[in-house]
């Protein structure tokens, strides 16, 4: 029979050629303190480098670790997805590619785990990005708290964690097409702790995470989470009834009183403000239309091109 390892090590790849040999160096160090009985499972987001290659000398030289191909890009949260489906460990530890995620905190992880948590976050000192990056992720946060009705998010709490097995379990009976991780495991429950890790710069290269996904990515997590959005446009037609039933009371009464006199500014306005309003509140009922579209063709989450490191019995089909 074979022993179930004690820790699994999920990171998604992405654009890392040059990383992933000191990636796994790195893991492999830290990891050894705590065990000798661990895994690394790397998975190939549809890089256009040669990340694959990587994965399979570092698979060729050290049998712990464990690739998985995507046919394609499909985004990060889908490979920590198919990281912890293929994850065998009492606990998996999720970890970044591009090494701001230290691997000598898994050890802290792993220590604050034995105290009876069954996940462990980290919460980052300092974020090594540029300020108009981290400002805008402050803002998402207190958006996204407002929204939904997980408070426990904050821009500081990424996606470098430890789950044990039963939050693992948990976390695979979970099929929403849109997804994040983080927000999953909030969304979950369970005992959790954090311990606070110092974010370091990027150990080559440069984030793959343009404006325009980061701002498709937060759309995704708040519309995902929560339907405020909706509940909140149903409250703004609400108001805007009422002040337009004020505001022709007011006009009723200039009428009969002086006059209506010509206004076509006001008028002007008046039409702008309830168009947009109308338009905003449709663009958010279809968004949701749109999700629940993805979501009741019920299509795999993500498909696998190759595999190395698993035997036909450890394979687990995509959700």
């Amino acid at each position: 029979m074979r022993s179930r390892p004690l820790l699994s090590i999920v990171s998604p790849v992405y654009r890392a050629e040059d990383i992933v040999d000191e990636l796994v160096k790195r893991i492999c160090d830290e990891t050894s303190k705590i065990t000798s009985n661990f895994e690394i499972v790397l998975v190939d987001d549809g890089s256009p480098d040669d990340s694959w290659q990587k994965i399979e000398e570092n698979h060729r030289r050290e049998h712990r670790v464990k690739g998985v191909k995507f046919s394609r890009n499909f985004g990060q949260h889908y490979a920590i997805t198919a990281g912890i489906y293929e994850a065998l460990g009492d606990n998996v530890v999720v970890i970044d590619c591009d090494l701001q995620d230290n691997p000598k905190y898994i050890i802290d992880l792993y220590n604050r785990s034995l105290e009876g948590f069954d996940i462990v976050y980290t919460v980052k000192k300092n974020r090594e990005h540029s300020l108009f990056k981290n400002l805008t992720a402050r803002l998402y946060f207190r958006i996204f708290k407002y929204l939904s009705d997980i408070q426990g998010a904050t821009a500081n709490i990424g996606s470098y964690s430890l789950i044990n097995r039963k939050v693992v379990d948990a976390f695979r009976r979970i099929h929403d097409h849109h997804r994040h991780y983080v927000m999953v495991l909030m969304m979950l429950g369970f005992r959790s702790a954090s311990i606070e890790v110092v974010h370091e710069r990027r150990f080559q290269g440069r984030s793959s995470y343009a404006f325009r996904k980061l701002i498709k990515h937060a759309l995704d997590g708040i519309t995902s989470q929560s339907d405020k959005l909706l509940r909140l446009s149903v409250s703004l037609g609400f108001y805007c009834f009422m002040v337009a039933m004020i505001w022709l009371f007011y006009l009723i009464v200039q009428y009969f009183s002086s006059g209506i006199r010509p206004g076509y500014t006001s008028i002007a306005c008046l039409i702008l403000l309830s168009t947009g309003l109308t338009l905003m509140s449709l663009g958010v009922l279809g968004i949701y239309i749109g999700k629940i579209f993805e979501q009741v063709k019920n299509r795999p989450l993500y498909f696998i091109e190759k595999q190395v490191g698993f035997s036909q019995q450890d394979s687990s089909e995509a959700p």
